[in-house]
């Protein structure tokens, strides 16, 4: 799922296989298309679940319902910046504010525009850092970062109170785990299929 690391694609990476008409490019773009559709439908899910949905019960901690979903798209905004590049992901980043203004209730779509553009914004800048370095990572410190921004932003502006924090927390980091998991499992099976 992630791109490849070339000097040629991080630049530019739609750019590059559109001019080039390679399988790599052409494969980078359907990706990125993938993905992209991913994390929109994502936060569709977030906003449709937290205005619809009552907390979810786990244990003696209240998880906000939508907090999976929401969850997920840290690590699928990191999976655009691969394929999109910085400039891909800030529209992207715009994208999912408009649909978290556009989907929920006036209190629940302020606050998810609001945790939802910081937490993607820091986040992306974290990702950006630290992808040269690894980038699964990378994905794991802007997931922390992104869940821990959101987390402290939407939940007093949504539901009133910090009451919700630690299930939104719990909810955001089990999404995190599952998602490098998969990273990591696709990572080992890409190695292994080039051996």
């Amino acid at each position: 799922m992630i791109a490849p690391k070339s000097s040629t694609l991080t630049a530019s990476p739609l750019g590059a296989g559109r001019r080039r008409g390679d399988a790599t490019g052409r494969r980078v773009i359907a990706v990125s298309l993938v993905v992209l559709a991913a994390y929109v439908g994502n936060i569709v899910l977030a906003n449709w679940a937290s205005t619809h949905w009552s907390p979810l019960e786990v244990g003696a901690v209240a998880v906000p319902a939508g907090t999976l979903w929401a969850g997920m798209t840290f690590t699928l905004r990191d999976l655009l910046h691969e394929g999109l590049g910085g400039r891909g992901v800030l529209g992207a980043i715009a994208a999912g504010a408009g649909l978290s203004g556009l989907l929920a209730t006036p209190q629940i779509a302020v606050a998810s525009v609001l945790a939802f553009t910081t937490s993607e914004l820091v986040g992306s800048l974290v990702y950006g850092r630290l992808r040269s370095w690894s980038v699964l990572g990378a994905v794991t410190a802007s997931n922390l970062v992104g869940l821990g921004i959101d987390s402290v932003l939407f939940v007093p502006l949504a539901f009133g109170s910090f009451a919700l924090v630690p299930g939104q927390v719990l909810g955001k980091t089990v999404a995190t785990v599952l998602t490098v998991a998969v990273l990591l499992v696709a990572k080992t099976a890409r190695r292994a299929v080039r051996r």
